[in-house]
């Protein structure tokens, strides 16, 4: 008996098999699929879970890689005197001393930097040494140098402005390459002396001076060696006869500033007579007797000097672009004679 399925069967079977999807069977899609923008975003993140966690703790890491290479970059410069700092003016000490006239602070000179410190700012930095030689920065820090000590090595002035202003310091290190060495002395005073040639307008007896104690500092340092004005000379890049006159002002530095108290306004070859006769010995006669050493002052006037010398019992005084009357004359002459008659020695 042949058997049929009813039309009603056949009908709900259809219907169920157009909606299941295919297995298996992967369609080309049609050409509207393929045209069909895609959906707008929303403007929401995709959640990343552990993924993301682990993308953020690679970011951090290269972050701090990049913060310690600065930092070390940072260190390097300090040592090298690349990299500035900012110190209190207490932490630094001057250890070598000025080689400008005992006065400088009370010059004109130094009144009109503070001026222009207290108004614009310190504009160049002073250079410094760490009194260890073997200090280094903190680095994870390298710019805090709080407490760290210091060696003052050029900037005398700037250095004593900011204390008097009580602002921190500029300051940068100096010259690493000879930072530790057995006379580092000699060296800060061999740095002061090239900052002050390229820097500042030094007198003939400031100069002289710095080169004087910079070759006695040397010769000190170095007893086994023989040291000369050429070989000196050469090292600090001056005249030999500089050295040789060097050597006289400093070994003659206190009667010279007893002697001249406008030294420093002197020219090389005022400077020069003064040390002649200073430190010029007895001269023998033709009869054999001890010609006395002739002793000089110069005292400035104005625009003029007026030199004072004395020697084997008699005194001259000299002064040019000087015309003065008969009235005025005596009046100069009585101070000088009641001078020596309190002052002068008696026979």
């Amino acid at each position: 008996m042949k058997r049929s399925i009813s039309s009603s069967v056949l009908r709900k079977k259809s219907a169920e098999t157009a909606d299941a999807p295919p297995k298996d069977v992967v369609s080309e899609p049609t050409q509207d699929a393929r045209t069909i923008s895609p959906a707008p975003s929303t403007g929401l993140k995709p959640r990343m879970g552990g993924s993301g966690s682990a993308w953020k703790a690679g970011a951090l890491s290269d972050t701090q890689v990049l913060l310690n290479e600065k930092r070390a970059q940072i260190v390097g410069h300090i040592l090298q005197g690349k990299h500035e700092l900012e110190l209190d003016p207490t932490q630094i000490k001057d250890e070598i001393g000025t080689d400008r006239r005992d006065d400088w602070i009370d010059q004109d000179a130094f009144n009109s930097l503070l001026e222009s410190i207290e108004q614009n700012g310190q504009d160049t930095p002073i250079q410094i040494w760490p009194v260890d030689p073997n200090w280094q920065p903190d680095p994870l820090d390298p710019e805090n140098c709080a407490g760290v000590p210091f060696f003052l090595i050029t900037g005398r002035r700037r250095h004593a402005i900011a204390q008097k202003l009580g602002r921190p310091v500029r300051a940068i290190l100096a010259s690493p390459e000879k930072r530790g060495v057995s006379d580092d002395q000699f060296e800060m005073l061999f740095m002061r002396f090239r900052e002050n040639e390229e820097r500042e307008n030094l007198g003939a007896f400031e100069r002289l001076l710095s080169v004087g104690q910079m070759f006695d500092r040397y010769e000190a340092s170095n007893p086994d060696k023989k040291v000369t004005a050429v070989s000196f000379a050469s090292i600090i890049g001056v005249h030999e006869s500089h050295v040789s006159r060097g050597k006289a002002v400093f070994k003659a530095r206190d009667e010279i500033l007893h002697a001249c108290k406008n030294v420093y306004a002197l020219s090389h070859r005022e400077l020069e007579k003064v040390v002649s006769d200073l430190i010029k010995g007895p001269v023998k006669t033709a009869k054999g007797t001890a010609k006395t050493k002739k002793l000089t002052i110069i005292r400035k006037f104005g625009r003029e000097k007026l030199s004072v010398s004395s020697q084997g019992g008699k005194l001259s005084v000299s002064a040019a672009g000087i015309d003065l009357d008969k009235h005025s004359l005596e009046g100069l002459g009585d101070m000088i004679a009641a001078y020596l008659q309190e002052h002068g020695s008696k026979k």
